[in-house]
């Protein structure tokens, strides 16, 4: 499940991606803008800074921007930063596997269908951009709400 850390951290991203090339966002801007309590906002972006998705300019003129383009980030690259693993249970994570106490791996159901489960996520999230993410037509969405179609 993606936790409020990694759901913030890609509305920022999405955020500073939607700024003209160079352009410096204050933390306040983007906290208010996409409702975000600024003091974990802070550290969202620190942890963006030190995995280099970010740039950060201090100072009366500073702000965060994007330190690549938005097209060359992955959002499953974002995800294992700010949450981990994409894998739903430890024993089918391909980064932080950790053998189950209870169960015969070759033998458990649970874990094979775990296993293509973080397979699927890994297809989606892997495969779309923070452009792509951004730019994306959610009017199928909202048809969808709107009318049940």
């Amino acid at each position: 499940m993606l936790t409020k850390k990694g759901k913030y951290g890609l509305k920022a991203l999405i955020h500073l991606s939607g700024l003209p090339a160079g352009q410096l966002a204050f933390v306040n801007d983007i906290a208010v803008a996409n409702n975000i309590p600024k003091k974990f906002l802070d550290a969202i972006l620190g942890e963006l800074r030190n995995a280099g998705f970010v740039q950060s300019r201090k100072g009366k003129d500073g702000g965060y921007r994007l330190a690549r383009p938005a097209s060359e980030i992955k959002i499953g690259h974002v995800v294992r930063v700010l949450d981990g693993p994409l894998a739903p249970i430890p024993c089918a994570s391909r980064t932080q596997y950790q053998r189950c106490e209870d169960c015969d791996e070759a033998t458990c159901e649970v874990r094979h269908m775990m296993l293509d489960v973080r397979q699927a996520i890994a297809e989606v999230l892997d495969n779309r951009s923070l452009a792509s993410m951004r730019d994306a037509d959610n009017d199928d969405v909202v048809r969808t709400i709107k009318y049940g179609m």
